[in-house]
């Protein structure tokens, strides 16, 4: 094997992409001391995906104070690639982690996300791309765009700043004021579900519990979801609650749609066309991908298979190497996925297989390198 391209998914609360990457290629460089190998570390658009892209690509880490979720002041920061693009990611000025103790997603605001968003396209960004995930708010994107200039006004003509509790104050809105180097600002919103904007299976009734929500508090919140979305339809044309994925992070989806006009794509397709895979994969021999478990839900276009689609245009086979294999995957094999191996070798339960995820990968890759290397693959 001369070249490979490795670009796993994160396996969920045991081992992140990097730390994936980093033991494929330590294993592959074993049995191949010569293999040219491409790092690829996937971000899903929650918190660490400035950091991924930065090691993928290259360039900085810009540092600045914004607003947290809270509205208190706070040290955020956003990515600079080398080709222009500026990445954020919401989680760090709104992420749930930065709440603490205080869950309340009736009062958390994007306030900071949009400063980020502001500061970004000041700066001279050629572009924007969002990862929306990991939120502590249920505000829609309201903070981030009022942070932009966007303007919200009450039923009396009074100018304010909604949060998840006074949506149903909002009685017109004026996208107009919008910061103009934001405004003409390409933005691709980083999405990997579809849940729409409110219903039962919307941002509030999803999601809002996670963020600290009741019972009583999300059919409040979901209640003023869907005035604000009979709003938007009125005043900005936009049917938020047909567009999949208008419900991500407490609505921040339908902000960015609505707002900021953003591109809506699934976090793989965004990663794939910003590090331009199809150039960094030309000529390998193979691509190792996989995720913590791959199931039905996969095959609606998460990492292993959005990586298996584009591989298979340049036909390069595609292997998976997963936590754990569910049923129903068989076009998994149709989209371009050449094997499929999960790591849990002795088939404990999930509370055991964490615990030895790191040694179970390794040995998984030293029992397929072994296979290839004595079959001449």
């Amino acid at each position: 094997m001369k070249k490979a391209v490795l670009i796993p998914d994160s396996f969920k609360g045991t081992m992140t992409s990097s730390e994936i990457i980093s033991i494929m290629n330590e294993r592959i460089l074993s049995y191949h001391p010569d293999c040219s190998i491409v790092s690829i570390p996937v971000a899903d658009g929650g918190e660490g995906s400035v950091d991924a892209f930065l090691t993928a690509l290259g360039g900085k880490k810009v540092h600045k104070k914004t607003k947290g979720p809270w509205n208190e002041d706070i040290e955020s920061f956003y990515g600079l690639l080398p080709d222009g693009t500026a990445v954020i990611e919401m989680a760090a000025s709104a992420g749930l982690p930065l709440a603490g103790d205080r869950k309340d997603p009736s009062a958390t605001t994007t306030f900071g996300v949009g400063e980020l968003i502001l500061a970004a396209a000041r700066a001279g960004a050629a572009r924007l791309v969002i990862g929306l995930g990991g939120s502590a708010t249920n505000d829609a994107g309201c903070g981030a765009a009022a942070a932009c200039g966007v303007s919200f006004y009450d039923k009396d003509g009074n100018k304010f700043i909604p949060v998840g509790a006074t949506l149903d104050r909002i009685a017109h809105i004026d996208v107009s004021t919008m910061d103009a180097s934001v405004k003409s600002l390409q933005i691709t919103a980083m999405c990997d579900i579809d849940n729409p904007f409110y219903g039962p299976t919307g941002a509030a009734e999803v999601f809002g519990p996670q963020k600290g929500a009741d019972a009583a508090m999300v059919q409040a919140l979901d209640a003023k979801m869907k005035h604000l979305a009979g709003i938007i339809g009125k005043e900005l044309g936009l049917k938020l609650q047909d567009i999949p994925g208008s419900g991500a992070a407490g609505g921040m989806g339908g902000g960015m749609k609505a707002f900021f006009s953003a591109r809506m794509q699934m976090g793989i397709d965004a990663v794939l066309d910003i590090t331009g895979f199809e150039n960094l994969a030309a000529g390998a021999d193979m691509v190792f991908t996989g995720e913590g478990k791959i199931d039905s839900q996969s095959l609606r276009g998460k990492v292993v298979i959005g990586v298996a689609r584009k591989a298979r245009k340049l036909g390069i086979p595609v292997v998976a190497i997963v936590g754990d294999i569910g049923d129903d995957i068989e076009e998994a094999y149709e989209e371009g996925v050449s094997g499929i191996f999960s790591i849990n070798r002795v088939a404990v339960p999930y509370k055991e297989a964490r615990a030895r995820a790191r040694s179970d990968l390794k040995l998984t890759m030293d029992n397929l390198l072994r296979f290839m290397k004595n079959t001449a693959l």
